[in-house]
């Protein structure tokens, strides 16, 4: 039964029907805030609207790299034109409901290039984990720097990240990897998370947390908040914050609408109004779910380019398993 499981997943038909799908849910994720968009995008300049734009699309792409480092710390190193492949496409099915599915994307795809369905899932979900601590650091920073008031209402995030960062250190995060897997009755990984990939892994996590900061601080600039260091930060650690919100309530497809609300409880100590909170918030996650779209659909053009050619591109390394 297993096996014929696989075999569908792994049949071209049902890639297509799978990613169509994925689609439809994300565009869909854009199309049913239409309205509030249209009406959201007449009160900010084209060139803010422009930059928070490519804020997204220099988002997803840095998530990927530090998903990379450690798909390539655990394994043997991926090339960069297979790992967009493999993340870009397996982004778009997180829209799908269940909370897994991206998951299962980036372990079916994956495995077209010799990579094991334990590695992938294991590779995507340690990349989730740094970002999310990587994420409450920065949050914690807002909570203790930021406005007034955050800190009696989220003392809770500065309790959490010491926990957060003992998890991600290599010796403890290790045994957690192998003791989930022995527990699932797999081999353990074919090596070990070493300190440095864990660093590089958290400094494109943190990165990519700030490109999301400037795009909020860009908008929210525009519709009323002071312009200063305080507020950066609270627009950085709040949406990392609600991105973290909205992954752990895993059965709500991508967060959507979860990850706005707590958002939108964050920015609301920051002295704008409610109006223009809905007008960020909504902007920056349509922007976000049109960059997984738009990557997701050239990746998957990339991936039937090369079967066309009845081969998968070769992967390569550059010998040292860095980026």
């Amino acid at each position: 039964m297993l096996t014929k499981l696989l075999r569908i997943f792994q049949s071209r038909a049902f890639r297509t029907g799978f990613l169509l799908l994925a689609l439809v849910a994300a565009i869909w994720a854009i199309l049913k805030y239409r309205v509030e968009v249209g009406e959201a995008l007449t009160r900010l300049p084209l060139w803010v609207v422009a930059g928070a734009t490519l804020a997204s699309f220099i988002f997803v792409p840095l998530t990927m790299l530090s998903w990379r480092v450690i798909l390539n710390a655990t394994g043997a190193p991926v090339d960069r034109v297979v790992a967009r492949r493999i993340f870009f496409t397996s982004q778009v099915a997180k829209y799908l409901p269940g909370g897994v599915w991206n998951f299962v994307a980036a372990a079916e795809v994956g495995r077209d290039y010799a990579i094991s369905r334990r590695r992938s899932v294991c590779a995507l979900l340690i990349s989730i984990i740094i970002s999310i601590v990587t994420g409450m650091i920065l949050a914690g920073l807002a909570v203790v720097f930021g406005p007034s008031g955050l800190l009696s209402r989220y003392w809770w995030i500065v309790v959490v990240v010491p926990a957060g960062i003992a998890v991600l250190l290599p010796p403890v995060l290790n045994r957690l990897v192998g003791l989930a897997l022995r527990l699932m009755r797999r081999e353990p990984l074919e090596t070990d998370i070493s300190w440095s990939a864990t660093v590089r892994a958290a400094g494109w996590a943190f990165l990519s947390w700030f490109v999301m900061g400037v795009q909020l601080w860009l908008m929210l600039t525009h519709v009323g908040m002071t312009a200063n260091l305080s507020t950066f930060m609270l627009a950085t650690g709040g949406y990392a914050l609600g991105w973290t919100v909205g992954f752990l309530i895993f059965f709500v497809p991508a967060g959507v609408g979860v990850r706005e609300v707590a958002l939108g409880a964050v920015l609301a100590t920051a002295a704008v109004s409610q109006g223009a909170i809905l007008v960020v918030v909504l902007l920056s996650r349509v922007f976000t779910t049109l960059a997984d779209i738009v990557l997701g659909v050239a990746a998957a053009a990339g991936m039937r380019r090369a079967t066309a050619k009845h081969a998968a591109p070769p992967v390569e390394t550059d010998g040292s398993g860095s980026r």
